[in-house]
């Protein structure tokens, strides 16, 4: 109720409906999407592990992840950790698992002022703690030089942008495997487009010898297709 009022005195409205008050509205909260299904670009990068996401990169979701990201709006950031969570919880194989955030160019985590996509995969972990899985997030990876940013570039120009773009530096691995030598890696972003990213973090991080089982997605955008191959919309559990 506190923030509910916060938000109305500071001039806040919803991101999915436009109402006064929270930046995300009762009504608008409760119709986010439950668990989470697989989500195959189309066409799919070779090689890429199986990646899910909680629901389709549009409407509300759309607008709490560009609310997040470009606006700095950190109250978005609860109902995302929910969203990863969900996607999490289905794609993580049983046994002990580390959550791997795909790296965000430096002059972008400078530009924001934070870096959304890590601290959505920390907060995911630490719901799924809760819940009695053994999982632990960790940076493992870097961006070199020369990447530009992926907006307007179709599915070969993402690729070739990415290509060997992605490091995992020796001492984050080596502070895993003092911990956890037999981490199986499950890689978080909030948007999954063409698969290129995902599949450059999957590269990198199978490189040093790293397990890599799936991907998951806050959202993955309607060029898609299921596991049998048919388009299907994002929809909530029981709908």
């Amino acid at each position: 109720m506190r923030d509910a009022v916060t938000d109305l005195l500071l001039g806040g409205r919803c991101v999915g409906c436009g109402d006064p008050g929270r930046l995300l509205c009762v009504t608008c909260a409760q119709e986010l999407p439950t668990g989470a299904r697989l989500a195959w670009p189309v066409p799919t990068p070779p090689g890429l592990v199986p990646p899910w996401a909680a629901t389709s990169y549009d409407g509300v979701a759309r607008a709490m992840v560009l609310g997040l990201k470009e606006r700095r709006l950190l109250g978005l950031g609860r109902p995302l950790v929910g969203l990863l969570t969900q996607a999490v919880a289905a794609a993580a194989p049983p046994g002990p698992i580390v959550l791997v955030p795909v790296p965000s160019r430096r002059v972008s985590v400078r530009a924001r002022g934070h870096d959304p996509t890590y601290a959505l995969a920390a907060g995911a972990s630490a719901r799924l703690r809760r819940e009695g899985y053994d999982v632990r997030v960790a940076r493992l990876l870097r961006t070199r030089p020369g990447l530009v940013d992926q907006a307007g570039l179709d599915a070969a120009a993402r690729a070739r942008n990415l290509a060997g773009s992605m490091t995992c530096p020796s001492g984050p691995l080596h502070r895993l495997a003092a911990v956890l030598p037999r981490a199986r890696v499950v890689i978080c972003d909030d948007v999954l487009t063409t698969g290129a990213t995902a599949r450059e973090a999957q590269r990198a991080l199978e490189a040093v010898g790293l397990q890599v089982t799936s991907v998951a997605a806050v959202a993955a955008t309607r060029r898609r297709h299921t596991e049998v191959g048919t388009s299907v919309p994002f929809v909530r559990a029981g709908k």
